[in-house]
């Protein structure tokens, strides 16, 4: 009787640290394809324990919409080719 319940108990810690998940982890959708000259502010967040791979936080003006936020995938082409960019446009003193 008390296995089964450690192990009920266990079960249901498991459970709960695989719901938790999606809190620690900012960036469950990535976001739209971006034009670099409208980018305001980058922000490279390490990965959690909890999601998969780092975050990349951009903020987005445009005169229709204002500013947002959106995750980008660090994996896609578009995304390295922005953060190439932008370290070259931050060495520049911009």
């Amino acid at each position: 009787m008390k296995l089964l319940t450690a192990a009920l108990l266990l079960l249901f810690i498991a459970m709960y640290l695989a719901s938790a998940e999606g809190v620690k982890c900012k960036c469950s959708r990535k976001g739209p394809k971006i034009r670099f000259s409208n980018v305001r502010k980058l922000e490279i967040k390490p990965r959690y324990p909890f999601c998969v791979e780092e975050m990349i936080i951009v903020t987005l003006w445009t005169r229709v919409r204002g500013e947002q936020q959106h995750c980008l995938n660090p994996k896609r082409q578009n995304t390295v080719r922005l953060l190439k960019w932008y370290r070259v446009w931050k060495e520049k003193g911009r």
